[in-house]
């Protein structure tokens, strides 16, 4: 049966969601070529900012997982940031801290882009996390410019569920989540690093940090968790993607 005149015909679910998604991936390959030119940190420096956040925090979340203590968290306005925590857990414990900045934000990020699927549940996941980043602001964060910078995130993520439509706040959801899942690109360079300068202070990499504590080269870390990180990538883009049984 063909369509009546002057009314065009609905597409499928899967086909309706194409162009947003097909956006959206234009978005995250100039996200990462962005981030790889010279100046590419200053040219996105909000989702520079946040990727730092997400690193940073997911050292502190993962301390608390092994039984460590977070005790505090500082953002720089140059992008570099800093998570402070305490605790004797053990080596592979340590080593799980330092891969959790590096790996974290990629699984933190993939389950957003699952949930984002149900454009109801979208406007809750941008309640979720405007309430989340008030948690960090109020239980670690130690520095005025990170309370500032966190602050404005919790206040976008809140307008953002109030005043969006499904499918815009779909969409930033998606952004938000794919932007986590990114951001070890941003911090490429510092995986295959032995140390890395924070407030004119050199520390150890992650990747040192784990190499010191399991043996093996720090590079030789930094292309298990790039690899790692790829792949939670790709599986969450493909299962947020993929059609829903009509069952």
């Amino acid at each position: 049966m063909s369509p009546l005149p002057g009314i065009p015909p609905r597409l499928p679910v899967a086909a309706a969601a194409e162009h947003p998604l097909r956006a959206l991936l234009w978005v995250l390959l100039l996200i990462v070529v962005i981030w790889q030119l010279p100046y590419g940190q200053a040219i996105l420096y909000p989702l520079s900012l946040l990727a730092t956040c997400a690193h940073e925090l997911g050292h502190g979340f993962a301390a608390l997982l092994v039984g460590a203590e977070f005790h505090s968290f500082v953002l720089h306005a140059d992008g570099t940031g800093m998570a402070t925590w305490q605790g004797s857990p053990g080596r592979l414990a340590t080593a799980l801290v330092a891969t959790g900045g590096l790996l974290g934000p990629s699984i933190a990020g993939s389950l957003l882009l699952i949930l984002a699927r149900s454009t109801r549940q979208s406007r809750l996941l941008l309640w979720l996390v405007a309430s989340s980043l008030l948690v960090v602001v109020a239980s670690w964060t130690r520095n005025p410019f990170g309370v500032i910078f966190l602050l404005a995130c919790a206040v976008f993520f809140a307008v953002a569920a109030l005043w969006l439509n499904d499918r815009s706040a779909t969409f930033v959801v998606r952004l938000t989540g794919a932007v986590l899942c990114l951001s070890w690109f941003q911090h490429l360079d510092y995986m295959f690093s032995a140390s890395a300068s924070v407030g004119g202070v050199d520390h150890p990499s992650d990747t040192a940090v784990i190499a010191r504590v399991l043996w093996l080269p720090y590079w030789f870390w930094g292309g298990v968790i790039a690899t790692m990180s790829l792949a939670v990538l790709t599986l969450g883009l493909w299962i947020a993607t993929r059609p829903r049984s009509s069952g």
